[in-house]
């Protein structure tokens, strides 16, 4: 911390231009996500500091980013589809899933995992960040043609008859909670059913409505509709802030074009008295604590979001030690990865405190830093405190922004955000990799974004499996030693020792990948042979099935009487050996040698002692 001022004025330039980059992304994503564009504001002020005063990357810039909001917004809008679209009585567990996210990287920094998260798959990184975008832009596709679901009262009314069913289901299911039997007690049901209004199945229908087009599905369910029915202006709004993002850039890159777009697209709606519709209104003042998240507390309520949680972890720990890879990069230096987890942890869990969506470092906003001449932890302290001086001067100028606009800020995010790379290099890559990169993208689109991260995880280590046995297979073929690549000390042997001795070579890890073809050994052996040798120099390692596939064949091997010599175990092999009983039972001590050498003094010396062999 003695060196947190030792930049002061790159610092500050790179921690001020970093925040205004991070304004207009941070109201986007908070809108995106369904919880409002202050809680992307939140987000982004909690993150950014928290992250940055005790993260291991002194020039990362934190905040919400695509992949995390795209998480973020599966699981909101699931805890208030199951709330019946109560955002005041769903919010608490969705902030808890935000907090529980948070702690979960606290924890894999504390154990030291974090070195671990580079050895997940690219096909599997690189399906899931295309499919990002995919669903950014499907799911912007309404707002983009300024289409609100709930103002097509056509579409709406639709919904009215099973809006009513709803209404009565609630009724039925508080009576059943009060103990009220519904059989002899009809007349309550009938009172408080007399008491539903036309307003009350009007927000029943628009709600259920809204929920129908939610998500992929839900927005090319509606996308007919939403071309039929264009709002024009909004539609140029949104076109305008996509045109200006890409043709600034051109221009310079000196100022953020996002926030060009934001400013001029925005600023211009509201001179000319343009009709759009606005994002949610920004509260004013310093974000609130939220107790409610503690008060009466379910954690069977929170368990079907644990998946989510841990996704929201694992994703935001990768998304962030590859930004601060980029940062190391830029600026010569050496991120410290378990440090940088507990720092995205505490801000994350600190930001769900207060009402913010999670986030990871943000690739863009750190380059944006260290050009801008950010060297240390205070650049992400000023970004923060940039937002949080738009949030306290600006909130309620803020919340004239047409959602178009940031719709249109979202659609080149998505655009963005694909792996372009990875596409690219399909025909290219093997098959096995093409396969797991496209069902990620495929699952993740159409079904369950935190379960497409898990098949795709589960397909990548069977292939690598089905490889690794595979090489392991073609690298020691069953087959006797003059039919095979004779290792060097062996090529003096005679062919008449051969003919008595087969020689099993085994090259690399003996595991379950390759157990199916090491158990055909026994049935291989030439009839001549009545020694088998079996060389582990190069076996570092053995699985539990890779050990009693070798029990089953030395078994088999004995039952036709032949004996088993092994040769150069090592140490991991060895110890799981004798813990079995292989070595010491099956084999006998006197049976194992350490290298080659020694193995065939004894052999010689047997099978002279042995003529009749």
């Amino acid at each position: 911390m003695k060196n947190l001022f030792s930049n002061l004025k790159g610092d500050v330039l790179g921690g001020l231009t970093a925040g205004i980059v991070a304004l207009p992304l941070a109201l986007a994503f908070g809108v995106s996500s369904g919880l409002g564009p202050s809680a992307g504001l939140y987000g982004a002020i909690f993150l950014s500091f928290f992250a940055a005063f005790f993260g291991g990357t002194p020039t990362q810039i934190s905040g919400p980013t695509a992949p995390m909001t795209a998480i973020s917004m599966v699981v909101i809008a699931g805890i208030i589809g199951a709330n019946d679209g109560d955002l005041a009585k769903a919010l608490p567990l969705i902030l808890m899933v935000f907090l529980l996210s948070g702690l979960l990287q606290i924890a894999l920094g504390a154990a030291g995992l974090g070195k671990y998260i580079k050895y997940i798959p690219y096909p599997v990184v690189s399906g899931f960040m295309t499919a990002i975008g995919v669903i950014i832009l499907i799911t912007q596709a309404l707002p983009v043609l300024g289409y609100d679901v709930k103002k097509d009262q056509e579409y709406v009314t639709t919904f009215k008859p099973f809006a009513e069913e709803q209404l009565l289901e609630k009724i039925l299911q508080d009576e059943s909670k009060e103990g009220l039997l519904v059989l002899e007690d009809f007349q309550e049901t009938i009172s408080r059913a007399e008491q539903i209004d036309e307003s009350q199945i009007q927000m029943e229908a628009e709600f259920m409505a809204g929920k129908s087009a939610s998500g992929v599905v839900g927005s090319l369910r509606l996308l007919g509709r939403a071309l039929q029915n264009i709002n024009w202006i909004e539609f140029a709004l949104a076109v305008l802030t996509i045109f200006i993002i890409y043709g600034f850039k051109r221009i310079t890159t000196a100022v953020p074009s996002t926030l060009v777009a934001l400013l001029v697209v925005s600023g211009g709606a509201v001179a000319l008295g343009v009709d759009y519709r606005p994002i949610q209104e920004i509260p004013s003042g310093f974000p609130t604590f939220n107790w409610q998240i503690f008060a009466g507390f379910d954690f069977l309520g929170l368990l079907p979001y644990l998946g989510a949680a841990v996704t929201l972890a694992l994703l935001g720990a990768i998304d962030s030690l590859l930004t601060s890879v980029v940062a190391d990069n830029l600026t010569k230096t050496r991120h410290l990865p378990n440090k940088e987890l507990i720092g995205q942890g505490i801000g994350n869990s600190i930001g769900a405190l207060f009402g913010g969506i999670p986030g990871a470092g943000a690739t863009i906003r750190t380059v944006v830093n260290i050009q801008s001449g950010g060297k240390t932890k205070l650049s992400g302290m000023v970004a923060s405190l940039v937002l949080l001086i738009i949030l306290l001067a600006l909130g309620p100028m803020a919340s004239q922004i047409p959602a178009a606009v940031l719709a249109g800020i979202l659609v080149t995010v998505g655009i963005g955000v694909m792996d372009y790379k990875g596409l690219k290099a399909t025909p290219k890559i093997p098959r096995t990799e093409v396969i797991i990169m496209f069902t990620v993208l495929l699952l993740s689109v159409f079904w369950n974004l935190v379960y497409a991260v898990g098949v795709g995880l589960v397909m990548a280590s069977l292939f690598f499996m089905k490889k690794m046995g595979d090489i392991a297979s073609s690298h020691s073929q069953i087959a006797p030693v003059l039919e095979e690549v004779l290792w060097k000390d062996e090529k003096r042997l005679s062919k008449e020792l051969l003919e008595k001795v087969f020689i099993k070579h085994i090259n690399g890890p003996l595991f379950f990948g390759f157990t199916s073809d090491f158990q055909q050994l026994s049935k291989q052996i030439p009839k001549t042979a009545k020694l088998v040798l079996i060389r582990m120099d190069k076996v570092p390692l053995i699985d539990q099935s890779g050990l009693y596939a070798l029990e089953d064949v030395i078994i088999d091997l004995e039952q036709q009487g032949i004996d088993v010599l092994l040769v150069g175990v090592q140490t991991q092999p060895k110890y799981l050996m004798k813990t079995i009983g292989i070595i010491g039972k099956l084999v006998e001590e006197e049976h194992l040698f350490e290298n080659f050498a020694d193995a065939k003094e004894w052999t010689l010396k047997y099978i002279e002692s042995n003529p009749k062999l």
